[in-house]
């Protein structure tokens, strides 16, 4: 099992640049150009994939296998990988698809590093705006077309002056979306629809929550890592740990937490 006081911190930054700046141009590749088209992964709803969902995480898997080939990969669109060394990267090559057809640039790249006990860092990438995101190992930073600088959250503010995000309107199942809309009435203001995106904003002290429903463990396990290295806090809608995903209540600090917890659950 590995240690993190085991982990090199250098090599794991080098590696995740590397992986980010291919899924960079993976996925502005196909970005916005004429004739892209979308398969549908599930028959119950729209989930798309696009050739550069594929590409995106087929270009970061073949960087992995050349530079740390004892670790395992966990990715959304391709198998499993079984590593030796007791770390495990978890890939989502486009976190945001429907957002990435549509055009808008708030889609992202998530990219993390786990042991058996947690995420240990993680990174959001945002390749049209060149706007990175990263935390854990010691490092808690952006990186963009301001410049670099340090996350932080914003510190505690009642809930009635706060600024809520969630992906989508009816977050989840009908029990999930009148949970949501009891925290969304007391909030200030409520905006949606920029996935990985809003997890980023809370680490840049931007918002105070976002909560979601039905999520992988692809997807939150790299805003984890970045919300929890700038101060914010990331648990289930009980309080607990959400590696893997479920319900997810991202919080910049612990009192607007424990404000939105109260009232996500009656």
């Amino acid at each position: 099992m590995a240690k993190i006081s085991d982990i090199d911190a250098q090599d794991i930054f080098a590696t995740a640049a590397e992986l980010a700046e291919a899924a960079r141009e993976a996925t502005l590749q196909h970005f916005r150009s004429e004739g892209l088209t979308a398969d549908n992964k599930e028959a119950a709803r729209f989930d798309p994939v696009t050739v550069a969902d594929r590409l995106s995480e087929t270009r970061m898997r073949e960087i992995l296998a050349r530079r740390r080939p004892a670790d395992g990969i966990l990715g959304e669109e391709f198998g499993p990988v079984a590593g030796t060394s007791g770390l495990t990267w978890v890939l989502d090559p486009i976190d945001g698809t429907r957002g990435y057809l549509s055009g808008t640039p708030t889609w992202g790249v998530l990219i993390s590093l786990r042991d058996a006990a947690g995420v240990v860092y993680g990174l959001i990438d945002q390749p049209y705006i060149r706007e990175r995101f990263e935390g854990g190992l010691g490092r808690a930073e952006v990186n963009g077309p301001m410049g670099r600088r340090t996350l932080r959250t914003r510190a505690a503010r009642p809930l009635s002056e706060a600024i809520l995000f969630s992906t989508f309107p009816e977050v989840g199942s009908a029990e999930e979306g009148a949970a949501f809309r009891r925290v969304a009435s007391q909030a200030k203001l409520v905006r949606y629809g920029t996935d990985c995106y809003a997890y980023a904003l809370i680490a840049a002290g931007q918002i105070d929550l976002v909560i979601e429903a039905g999520l992988q463990a692809y997807d939150v396990q790299a805003p984890i890592a970045v919300i929890e290295a700038a101060g914010g806090v990331v648990t289930d809608w009980q309080g607990n740990p959400c590696l893997n995903g479920g319900r997810v209540l991202a919080a910049a600090n612990r009192a607007v937490h424990a404000e939105a917890l109260a009232l996500l659950n009656g």
